[in-house]
């Protein structure tokens, strides 16, 4: 089924829009929750909660890309989880990509200025544009899909040092891209 059909499902509040969703995007779902949770009855939750949180998102909301719209609640969901089930515990690998990228980013935990946040999306956005797409590929699934270095050399056919010293180039990249456009932070 097409995405819009069954984003058409949700605005008609027709509870096949759940199925037809489960069937094209559960795995998709399912693959995000379980590289941050490493759990998979915490992570057939999640994607139950995403379901959820879809259908009462559509409408009034209506997402252009279904995938990415599902994905985005999917993450936010299993990083909710994650930090809940970790409040006390250090050391996993949310906190050592979010490391990896904090010397490039500043952690700004007050949202009260959302048109800086749309900027920074913006310009990261903009510096994915100036990477090939292997080099994109590997900068997404460590920092999009929080894969393991293991994981993303196994994927990519490179060794684990050589995805290191790409995700470290492209980290330092990045600083200075953000940094010609006004943004830095100095740990």
């Amino acid at each position: 089924m097409e995405d819009e059909e069954i984003i058409n499902l949700y605005w008609t509040r027709s509870e096949n829009a759940i199925i037809e969703t489960d069937k094209k995007y559960g795995k998709y779902c399912n693959y995000i929750a379980y590289n941050i949770l490493q759990d998979q009855e915490d992570s057939k939750e999640c994607v139950n909660d995403t379901f959820l949180n879809t259908w009462n998102a559509i409408p009034p909301k209506k997402p252009v890309i279904l995938k990415a719209f599902l994905g985005k609640i999917t993450r936010n969901l299993a990083i909710n989880k994650y930090e809940k089930k970790k409040t006390k515990k250090r050391g996993g690998t949310i906190e050592l990509v979010l490391e990896e990228l904090e010397e490039c980013i500043p952690d700004n935990h007050s949202f009260e200025d959302e048109i800086e946040h749309k900027m920074l999306v913006n310009y990261i956005n903009d510096f994915l544009e100036t990477l090939s797409k292997d080099k994109q590929k590997v900068f997404l699934e460590r920092y999009w899909y929080l894969n393991t270095i293991k994981d993303i050399s196994a994927k990519n056919n490179l060794t684990e040092s050589n995805v290191k010293i790409i995700l470290f180039r492209m980290r330092k990249q990045l600083k200075n891209f953000l940094k010609k456009r006004g943004v830095e932070y100095e740990k």
